[in-house]
């Protein structure tokens, strides 16, 4: 699809999907991407939304790639995204940002086979086809565990898939393994007799990102702060009461409640400022990418951050 064409559909899906939330004293919209419903579900099940003073428009996305996507051509403001699409965005050229950090365990990405399936290892895959999101926290989990069981990224078959044409495909058989994370791992194991292979756990880094536009962050400055303390707030409240988000985020998203609970109790994330540590886990993401010939571009991941809104991570 032409820049043009995608920057107009992503706008049109934008104000489509938008729904307000609180009131306006003169201050712009600020419009907001959300995952599989999980910012959107995490601020209205805490309460964190209470007296916002601005509308907040939402728009809903199935993973992080179509959500940078708008984000970059400037049709939402911001929304989260891992640590690998993050910055395989802002590799492309996407004049994004990270505005604030979070940190969660790894074992909410994992590679699912099918059970019953005739392997046992990572190098039992070799010559599979194995699908995954191009740029994703997938991407970068399966080539490290290529690299773990002393394989190269050529001795598989990594086809690119949305998570929903990934799903159809595993479930068909028509790949062998599925690299995802969050809520699809929850459903494929227990509703689609998925078996974990391998997880993030100790191999990623955990790192998710809260970006947003270049313009927002000019334009937009004290809805995006406000907004950022909120978040942070929410994101404290869930990691006391896995119970009730699970249960916010199964009424957003339709979401069978054990699926949500398990996404919930595996996907916590501590709200965390940007600092040196963070610029250098982010640099290891990105040098990985280059080395396996998945990104080319040489733009220095330090510009990736803005640690001006740090303040806004305190309780």
């Amino acid at each position: 699809m032409q820049r043009r064409s995608l920057i107009a559909v992503l706008t049109a899906a934008a104000l489509l999907a938008g729904c307000g939330a609180g009131g306006g004293d003169g201050q712009a919209p600020l419009k907001v991407g959300s995952q599989r419903g999980g910012t959107k579900a995490i601020l209205i099940a805490s309460g964190a939304l209470e007296g916002v003073p601005y509308k907040i428009e939402w728009s809903e996305f199935a993973a992080a790639q179509p959500l940078l996507e708008a984000v970059g051509a400037g049709a939402v403001d911001l929304g989260e995204a891992g640590d690998a699409p993050f910055l395989f965005a802002y590799a492309g050229g996407s004049k994004i940002k990270a505005v604030q950090a979070g940190k969660s365990g790894g074992s909410s990405t994992a590679l699912l086979v099918r059970k019953g399936a005739p392997f046992h290892g990572v190098a039992d895959l070799r010559g599979r086809k194995i699908a995954t999101g191009r740029g994703s926290i997938g991407h970068y989990l399966l080539l490290k565990l290529l690299e773990e069981a002393g394989l190269k990224p050529t001795d598989v078959q990594i086809v690119f898939l949305s998570p929903g044409d990934a799903k159809a495909a595993f479930t068909s058989g028509a790949i062998d393994g599925w690299v995802t994370w969050g809520s699809y791992v929850a459903l494929a194991k227990l509703h689609d007799d998925a078996v974990i292979l391998a997880d993030g756990d100790g191999r990623l880094s955990g790192y998710g990102f809260e970006a947003a536009s270049e313009a927002a962050i000019a334009g937009k400055r004290p809805q995006v702060e406000d907004f950022l303390r909120r978040l942070a707030k929410a994101r404290r409240w869930a990691g006391e009461h896995p119970q009730e988000y699970a249960a916010a985020l199964s009424k957003e998203t339709g979401l069978q409640p054990d699926v949500a609970l398990y996404t919930v109790r595996q996907y916590r994330i501590a709200p965390s400022e940007i600092d040196d540590k963070v610029v250098a886990e982010a640099t290891a993401v990105l040098d990985r990418f280059r080395a396996a010939g998945a990104v080319t571009s040489t733009r220095d991941p330090a510009g990736a951050f803005d640690r001006s809104f740090n303040a806004a991570v305190a309780p």
